[in-house]
């Protein structure tokens, strides 16, 4: 009897370069990851470092509102005291226009008595004239010669 002859399996080997391939995209992975991080950290400096100048930007805008604040309350204020000063001006004015009002109303009133008393004085005298005309004549004596 012969002998059957057992099948052996062959081993695969691997090739090397498959290895070597799998290698390569590992580090491909891994670069491509360390620019995606590298990326992403410049990009965060860069949106650090806008925040900061937008910060300073506020912080500057800020005390100029401030400074401008103050100076428009200044000339606010220096508006305010003119027109105060302007009002009392004013006002010293038409209390001496009523004043001047008062005096000439109570001149005109003087006038108008002394008128009405001098129509009056008049009237009577022409009264008393007339009367007198009218009145009793005396005759005069006529003598006898």
């Amino acid at each position: 009897m012969a002998m059957a002859k057992k099948k052996t399996r062959k081993k695969k080997t691997v090739a090397k370069k498959k290895t070597t391939a799998r290698k390569k995209v590992g580090k491909k992975k891994t670069v491509a990851r360390k620019k995606a991080a590298a990326m992403k950290k410049a990009a965060a400096a860069k949106r650090k470092e806008a925040m900061a100048t937008l910060r300073e930007k506020y912080n500057a805008a800020k005390v100029e509102l401030k400074e401008l604040r103050a100076v428009t309350s200044e000339n606010l204020k220096a508006h305010k005291n003119v027109a105060k000063t302007e009002m009392d001006v004013l006002k010293e004015q038409l209390a001496a226009a009523l004043k001047r009002e008062k005096e000439l109303l109570k001149l005109g009133e003087k006038k108008a008595k002394a008128m009405l008393a001098a129509g009056e004085r008049w009237e009577r005298k022409q009264v008393a004239r007339i009367k007198k005309a009218v009145g009793k004549k005396r005759r005069k004596k006529v003598s006898a010669s």
